[in-house]
């Protein structure tokens, strides 16, 4: 069973001044996807984001996915704390994430999230970091979009065939 992490990036649920709706929903259906899940509860910030990747990294997740933090906020810097991690990106992800958002939503246009992948050189086997919206309806659709994609990444991080 593949180690997932999921982290909510709100200064307002990291304060306790906000209940985190997305990231007890998204672990609820990793679970359900067959994946042994946590959740990480951080404030906004570049800084933030990277440290609880690499602390999930650490901790053996092949599978990271945030949510919250990749809009246009003055502290949206989700992206940016992802690049820091991430080795290779997977700029279709993203796109396919905001085609999808944007048959429900116009306002999907305006998500700065990204995907990628931390090669297994850094890590034992590799890991998949993906980044969705704090919206829990857009986080959901948005993980709903990556499970079909998850097991081709962490195969072909491993070796596996085309």
């Amino acid at each position: 069973m593949e180690r997932c992490r999921v982290i909510t990036v709100s200064d307002r649920s990291a304060a306790g001044e906000r209940p985190d709706l997305s990231g007890p929903a998204l672990v609820r259906d990793l679970v359900a996807a067959g994946y042994d899940a946590s959740l990480a509860v951080v404030p906004d910030g570049q800084r933030s984001v990277r440290d609880a990747l690499r602390s999930g990294l650490i901790q053996g997740a092949r599978v990271l996915i945030t949510t919250g933090g990749t809009g246009v906020g003055p502290r949206d810097s989700t992206p940016e704390g992802t690049r820091e991690v991430i080795d290779r990106l997977l700029p279709g992800v993203g796109e396919l994430l905001r085609a999808r958002g944007i048959e429900t939503t116009a306002h999907a246009a305006l998500t700065r999230g990204i995907a990628g992948v931390v090669d297994s050189s850094r890590t034992t086997r590799g890991a998949f970091i993906a980044n969705l919206p704090g919206n829990p309806r857009a986080a959901a659709e948005g993980l709903a979009v990556l499970l079909p994609l998850i097991p081709h990444v962490l195969d072909q991080l491993t070796g596996g065939d085309h």
